[in-house]
């Protein structure tokens, strides 16, 4: 942990003060911002989606100050897969009225060592290691008033312990720009993007200038009943589902299954949002998973983690589900809805990234696109879905 000096103020960390969230948990050790609520994290506690959602992709601390030192003290959990190298540490950007400004970093923090061989998603391959708290600090702001956004890692779960400053923080003015609620898998979330801020979500939520609600959880996009309620329970003005590819991961249902599971979801949603305008999107290009069903398989090659595809594309007839299985059945249950609902619309995911994005920036690991992918992925987003004529502007 940096020095903190006796002149900084101590500001609790408290609801107030953050934005993004679900749920807030209090422990001994600090505030844990959830994407989730308690309810639904007791009703199916499953290792890898405990992780995903207590990741706070989205989540950003949103302050007024004159402060030319703003300090967050901070207790983050890391993870480390048992023979690979280490992954980056998770990233705190800071936003001064809308521009991005500084990055860093706390190095110290609780470890989760995963061993994907002994079976992370039941916890039999996992060992927590306790660790000490720490803290960014972003210094030589402007000594005048402005509004501070610090963005937290959106692949690093974090215990939020204090904000320490040179000059008094008061809360953000509430903001009057429409709330958009986005539901997907680990792409979603943030998989491979270098900060919090260039995730594809943020970008697109900046450049159409809305309040991003990211529901995204890495390998758990899986039409789970407790996240529909979820999101049918949540105040938004704009809603997009981006489904499909978790469920061929994970071999999780048949196509006789994926469907009405697809209708239930959203039949869940409409109870509590039954204008609101709603975007299902379908995967973006993965070619290992276009024609060849799941599950996904790490895949050591070369000292690093990628992924491969290890279904029989033989079984697609018998109701095995691939990527462009999925594309055709999502397509039909949004044109089979939009008959008495002209609020819910399709975007093929391949045009966000498609076959000649993928000669020119192929997926690093196979499954998630790299940092400036992530940037180009938002943008067109924004683009097609926020701007006029779009589906959701």
């Amino acid at each position: 942990m940096s020095y903190i000096p006796s002149r900084l103020m101590r500001t609790p960390i408290t609801a107030s003060l953050l934005h993004g969230w679900v749920d807030l948990e209090e422990t001994e050790s600090g505030i844990i911002p959830h994407r989730l609520p308690s309810w639904a994290r007791r009703q199916w506690p499953d290792q890898q989606l405990a992780m995903s959602e207590s990741q706070p992709s989205g989540v950003c601390i949103r302050l007024r100050t004159a402060a030319t030192i703003v300090e967050v003290e901070a207790l983050p959990t890391k993870r480390v897969y048992a023979g690979m190298p280490p992954r980056p540490e998770g990233v705190y950007a800071l936003v001064i009225d809308g521009v991005p400004s500084q990055q860093a970093s706390i190095p110290t923090g609780d470890v989760i060592r995963i061993d994907l061989s002994g079976g992370a998603s039941s916890g039999s391959g996992v060992e927590i290691i306790p660790g000490a708290p720490g803290s960014v600090r972003f210094a030589g702001l402007a000594a005048s008033d402005k509004q501070i956004e610090i963005w937290l890692p959106h692949n690093e779960a974090t215990r939020l312990v204090a904000l320490y400053s040179d000059a008094p923080v008061f809360p953000a003015k509430r903001s009057d720009r429409l709330v958009w609620l986005h539901h997907g898998s680990s792409i979603s979330q943030g998989s491979n993007a270098a900060s919090p801020t260039s995730i594809w979500p943020s970008v697109a939520a900046t450049i159409a200038d809305v309040d991003l609600l990211n529901l995204s959880f890495g390998g758990s996009a899986l039409l789970d009943p407790f996240v529909a309620r979820t999101i049918r329970d949540i105040s938004a003005d704009r809603i997009s589902l981006k489904l499909g590819i978790n469920i061929v991961n994970m071999d999780l249902m048949r196509l006789r299954g994926f469907g009405p599971a697809v209708h239930g979801f959203l039949d869940t949603i409409r109870e509590g949002h039954a204008d609101t305008p709603l975007l299902i999107v379908s995967p973006i290009l993965c070619p290992m998973h276009e024609h060849v069903p799941g599950p996904s398989a790490p895949d050591f090659a070369d000292g690093e983690m990628k992924f491969r595809a290890t279904g029989d594309p033989a079984e697609v007839a018998a109701g095995r589900l691939t990527l462009s299985v999925i594309r055709d059945a999502l397509q039909a249950v949004v044109a089979q809805r939009r008959r008495a609902d002209l609020n819910i619309h399709y975007l093929d995911g391949r045009t966000l990234y498609g076959e000649d994005d993928h000669l020119q920036r192929p997926l690093p690991d196979r499954l998630h696109p790299d940092d400036d992918t992530h940037r180009l992925i938002g943008q067109r987003f924004a683009d097609a879905v926020f701007k006029a004529a779009g589906p959701l502007r």
